[in-house]
């Protein structure tokens, strides 16, 4: 089988949605099928055979390209839908695989060349646009019904998680296959180099909180360190450790911390390697997964419950459509609830031993790299029934 997959982003760049696609062409070579991969100038290359990566040439060079809209995300846009006809015109797919706002394109260009496609759906476009510009939200019903035409019209939609599907739902009754993340520490990635004893590089003699991300506001960020500094006066030997987010994000929030006079206990270690980041969380006492916008579930939360760290979590969609109170510690979506949560784990070291446990039998069992491969196979082989 031939596929034309279109990655309307910085393939390859160490991101969950990134890191998703790089699964699914993974898994789909293993299985022998060729793959033409069309993305954006920016981003390292990846070599499986049968994979063959086409990306556009923007000139002057675009680069730096962030997670959500931007003008330079809209002009490669662009480039990457005149680039999409003219595969389209030289070469015969058997399927056209578009992930995130390229389904638009294949609802545009498909039909011309009788070509299926399937509907990679990681986000909700609309809650993501309104998240960030709340002036828009008098046009949500024109909006979701925008973002409906590609969920309406795909050969299949295959949402990342639950919620999402519960919205493709509303707009089609048959072709809906929810293809969830994985755990990175399954991947099959060769044993990575040793990171850096964070303990002892920084004196951690109390607890060690962990966050692994980006530094978005969506994430939860603000929560997370209103509520540490809520928590911090009582454990003053405790540390929060933040793995990740651009040097422009850390510097911000530097600042609030100085003004919540934490600075001292709260570290920012900035990018980090993926392929180090089970090292680095097996060091952590307790993970944090403050977020609090959106309903995708983030791919971190899988690594966090195959970690055999206990999980501290917002009690939201976006984490309970994968764990429970059986495998994470949830709470309120607010900083009172979230430092609450921060002591009852700091003073319970047997729930935390059974939360953890409990999350990585649960991985083991549905979220492993086998059962995605497995998932991804099936919908490949059903795709042409809708």
């Amino acid at each position: 089988m031939k596929v034309l997959m279109l990655s309307p982003h910085p393939f390859y760049q160490e991101r969950g949605t990134l890191i998703a696609e790089d699964l699914v062409m993974r898994a789909l070579t293993e299985r022998g099928y060729q793959i033409d991969l069309l993305t954006f100038n920016e981003g390292s290359d990846v070599d499986y055979p049968g994979l063959t990566i086409h990306r556009v040439k923007p000139i002057p060079k675009i680069e730096n390209v962030r997670p959500g809209f931007s003008i330079k995300k809209v002009l490669l846009d662009i480039l990457v839908f005149f680039k999409f006809i003219d595969l389209m015109i030289r070469n015969r797919y058997h399927v056209v695989h578009a992930v995130e706002e390229s389904a638009f394109m294949a609802l545009l260009i498909c039909p011309l060349f009788k070509t299926p496609y399937i509907y990679d759906m990681d986000s909700s476009m609309t809650t993501q646009i309104l998240d960030k510009a709340t002036f828009l939200r008098p046009l949500e019903r024109v909006l979701r019904w925008l973002e409906s035409l590609p969920m309406r019209h795909a050969t299949l939609v295959v949402p990342v998680c639950d919620a999402l599907a519960d919205d493709v739902a509303k707009y089609r009754s048959t072709g809906i296959h929810v293809l969830k993340d994985v755990s990175l520490a399954d991947t099959g990635s060769e044993q990575p180099a040793s990171v850096i004893d964070i303990r002892q590089t920084y004196q951690v003699k109390g607890k060690m909180f962990m966050y692994i991300g980006n530094l978005e506001s969506y994430q939860g960020i603000d929560l997370m360190l209103d509520a540490f500094a809520l928590y911090c006066p009582e454990y003053v030997e405790s540390r929060l450790i933040i793995i990740g987010g651009e040097q422009e994000d850390i510097e911000r929030y530097q600042f609030k911390c100085q003004q919540l006079s934490i600075q001292q206990s709260v570290v920012f270690m900035g990018k980090q390697p993926v392929a180090q980041i089970g090292q680095f969380m097996s060091q952590a006492d307790i993970l944090l997964s403050p977020r609090t916008q959106g309903v995708n579930t983030p791919m971190k939360v899988y690594s966090y419950l195959d970690s055999g760290v206990v999980l501290l979590a917002t009690d939201l969609p976006t984490h309970t459509q994968v764990a429970d109170s059986t495998t994470a510690y949830l709470c309120a979506a607010d900083e009172k609830s979230f430092a609450a949560g921060m002591e009852t784990l700091s003073m319970d070291v047997d729930l935390c031993k059974e939360l953890a446990e409990n999350a990585k039998k649960l991985i083991a069992r549905e979220h492993s790299y086998p059962v995605f491969r497995s998932r991804l196979y099936d919908i490949y082989d059903n795709f042409s029934t809708g």
